[in-house]
């Protein structure tokens, strides 16, 4: 046991620590604060303390655990809501009332609960099973099944295994592994700050099919991909996030709120319990976990909130689930790690960020990615990380930094946020290094057609944005009709397809069947509207045509109906055209 030495914020250093390890948890003070110990100089050992330190004094104790930062995983984590070091806010709101108290601890897991154990088919006493492997099941919530496995580094045989209602703490499970007996409990603990052991890693060639058509059509992210979506202040970028959590054919989304503003938060937790899957019609929480640690928290625990986010994932990846994470904001938390940083006096680098701040963000996406898992089920982790450069400047290094390990590019644009076109990703900056992956799969499951439509749209956006800058110079009235149908066309494509209203019961979620059919009409549009300027028909009168309007409408028509609604606005085209082709004869 040591003592408070000297405090600075959340920065305690500690005297009288020989035999404490880098990282270990403490208990700081009389009130027993949780800290980890990240810097040790001789005997002294330097604590960033994840709760409020004001009225911490020197001479007060600090105990060691001897345990690194961990968490507890099993039956119950699903529908949860923790802070930063997962402890359950609302068993602290009972506890506390609405701010959290100095020192209160909170049981990850409910421990009183039981669940009910079933034995895998073929695990029975004497078989022989490795780390990782699973040898039960539970059924936490409608719609996710709860596998229970080996721990990490036990491997043995099986001595007994019974099936039944058990907490999580009470044994189902004896392992004979070497000379000594292992008990095995539907609860496992893991340090948050090292990477779960694999098989092997997968290339990723399915798509995460997110409901939204600017992402999904034209800058698709792996299933085990990396994405970013930097923006300035008020550009979408929760919004967006919040939209991938609700929609994505993730299997579980595990969301973590990195010191964002309270009302943000509490948009999201009260929001998402009411909210229903597209999938199973279940409520989304069934498959959902949440980590709060808003700005108005410890900054500390703005750091921990990130690696406790990624744990969780990895625990659920290796029972062979598709799992999405969202980090809002990563910029948050490379601000944690600068104020720590600076605290311990450390050679500040670019804009005062610490020297290791590339590393740390290399070694968070890399533990993303398609996997084999040590059970032999093939799982997947998705990171899409939502960066917050200051005005907006992605030259600012944790931009820069989240740039060379991404492979997809959401930028998020102020001036398309400020003309209400939500989500507000720029098509001509933005890109995915996936896409070319993916095609194989979108040739399968969508249709060659899809494929290339996708190509053609950008084709169109870009060749529409070059028009621009010539109607600038020149007026729109100096182009040639053909070009005038190229602006019109990208004006559909950015109105009528890419903009997408999140709070339109209907526009919030397309699924990729809507999307390949609204772009065909739409491409359809400019195939006979070229044909027309071709043969004589004046461009003004196909930029008012009417039909535009019923395009336009699409968006807003339900998954059941599209497919007739298509066909209507595809007859409704070819009469309209023809009656131009007459009026011109």
């Amino acid at each position: 046991m040591g003592a408070i030495d000297k405090v600075s914020g959340p920065l305690v250093v500690a005297s009288d620590m020989l035999g404490s390890n880098m990282y270990d948890v403490v208990k700081v003070g009389k009130d027993k604060l949780i800290g980890e110990i990240i810097q040790l100089k001789g005997p002294n050992a330097v604590i960033q303390v994840y709760e409020d330190t004001t009225g911490l004094r020197p001479g007060e104790p600090v105990i060691t655990t001897a345990k690194p930062l961990s968490v507890d995983l099993g039956p119950g984590l699903l529908t949860s809501i923790y802070d930063g070091i997962q402890r359950p806010l609302e068993v602290l709101q009972k506890k506390s009332g609405s701010f959290i108290a100095r020192g209160i601890e909170a049981t990850a897991l409910d421990t009183k609960k039981k669940w009910k154990f079933t034995s895998e088919k073929g695990i029975r006493k004497g078989s022989r099973v490795k780390s990782g492997e699973i040898i039960g099941h539970v059924q936490e919530t409608d719609v996710i099944k709860h596998y229970i496995m080996v721990p990490l580094g036990v491997d043995g045989t099986i001595e007994s295994i019974r099936d039944g209602s058990y907490t999580i703490d009470e044994p189902v499970a004896k392992i004979k592994s070497g000379k000594s007996s292992v008990s095995i409990t539907m609860k496992q603990v893991r340090p948050v700050r090292k990477p779960a052991p694999v098989k092997t890693k997968i290339r990723s060639s399915v798509p995460l099919i997110t409901g939204q058509r600017v992402i999904d059509t034209l800058f698709p992210v792996a299933k085990g991909g990396t994405a970013a979506i930097p923006g300035p202040f008020g550009s979408g970028k929760t919004v967006t996030q919040q939209q991938l959590a609700k929609w994505s054919d993730a299997d579980i989304v595990v969301y973590v709120g990195c010191g964002e503003r309270g009302n943000e938060m509490t948009e999201v937790l009260t929001e998402f319990p009411e909210l229903k899957d597209p999938k199973s019609g279940k409520p989304l929480m069934q498959r959902t976990l949440l980590i709060a640690n808003t700005s108005n928290m410890p900054v500390a625990a703005r750091e921990a909130s990130i690696y406790t986010g990624i744990t969780i994932a990895e625990y659920f990846r290796d029972m062979g689930y598709d799992v999405a994470i969202m980090a809002d904001s990563t910029s948050r938390w490379a601000e944690a790690m600068r104020e720590i940083s600076a605290r311990l006096e450390e050679l500040p680098g670019e804009e005062g960020y610490p020297a290791y701040l590339p590393k740390r963000l290399a070694e968070y996406y890399e533990r993303s990615g398609s996997v084999e898992a040590l059970s032999g089920k093939k799982g997947s982790i998705t990171i899409i990380g939502a960066v917050s450069p200051p005005g907006g400047d992605i030259s600012e290094p944790v931009s820069q930094g989240t740039l060379r390990v991404v492979k997809t590019f959401w930028a998020l644009d102020a001036s398309l946020a400020s003309a209400r076109h939500f989500p507000s990703i720029n098509w001509l900056t933005s890109y995915s290094l996936y896409s070319g992956a993916l095609e194989e799969w979108y040739r399968k499951n969508v249709g060659e057609g899809f494929v290339n439509a996708r190509k053609e749209a950008m084709q169109l956006l870009q060749r529409e944005a070059e028009l621009k800058d010539i109607v600038q110079l020149v007026g729109e009235d100096a182009l040639p009709d053909q070009e005038k149908i190229v602006l019109d066309v990208g004006r559909m494509i950015r109105e009528s397809y890419l903009r997408q209203i999140a709070f339109d019961e209907v526009d919030t979620y397309t699924s990729l069947s809507k999307q390949s059919l609204m772009l065909d009409a739409i491409l359809c549009f400019r195939k006979k509207a070229d044909e027309a300027v071709k043969a004589g028909i004046q461009s003004d009168k196909i930029v008012s045509m009417k039909v535009k309007t019923d395009i336009a409408r699409l968006k807003g028509v339900k998954e059941a109906d599209v497919e007739s609604a298509v066909k209507k606005v595809r007859e409704d085209m070819d009469r309209e055209f023809s009656a131009l082709s007459k009026d011109a004869e």
